[in-house]
């Protein structure tokens, strides 16, 4: 098993598995220790992939060794760290803060959930942590890593059951 690694590059980021690297955005707030709710980090640590999920209706079945299932229009992701669905899909509507998966933008054609904060949810301590398509000009995420879609395509379908990916700080 080969660990997707994510980790700074030059004035950039970098993303390497096995013997492919290719380039990647990560959080605004950079890849830090330090995680908490709505900060932009990415946090340290290597965290197993849990579900992939794509859009069907822009996109064929990526392969992949992972459950695998369809975004739905009312799908989201609960990011209050006062609700008791923090860190878990939802269906919207919702009453509390969350993200949605449905988006215009095609950033969540394919969205990799990772086991971040989640077994169990610790309140504040960071949600939605995805990998995900990345922004044209490769702009930061919110917390998440990305990769360009055929890039994406590429790392999952090359993957195998156990794989995790790991963010590393730059020294």
């Amino acid at each position: 098993m080969i660990d997707l690694i994510v980790t700074a590059a030059g004035n950039g980021w970098q993303a390497h598995h096995g013997d492919r690297s290719w380039r990647a955005a990560v959080g605004r707030g950079g890849i830090r220790m330090e995680k908490a709710e709505g900060d932009g980090v990415s946090p340290v640590g290597r965290w197993p992939i849990r579900t992939v999920y794509y859009r069907a209706d822009r996109i064929g079945k990526p392969a992949s060794p992972f459950p695998t299932r369809v975004i739905g229009e009312l799908d989201g992701w609960c990011d209050d760290p006062a609700h008791t669905d923090y860190n878990r899909p939802v269906t919207r509507p919702f009453p509390a803060s969350h993200e949605e998966m449905w988006r215009e933008d095609d950033l969540y054609d394919i969205v990799v959930v990772l086991g971040h904060n989640d077994d169990p949810p610790v309140p504040g301590a960071g949600s939605a942590i995805f990998l995900h398509i990345a922004r044209p000009d490769y702009a930061p995420t919110e917390g998440c890593a990305a990769l360009a879609k055929e890039d994406l395509l590429a790392f999952l379908a090359d993957a195998q059951p156990g794989t995790h990916l790991e963010f590393r700080a730059s020294a």
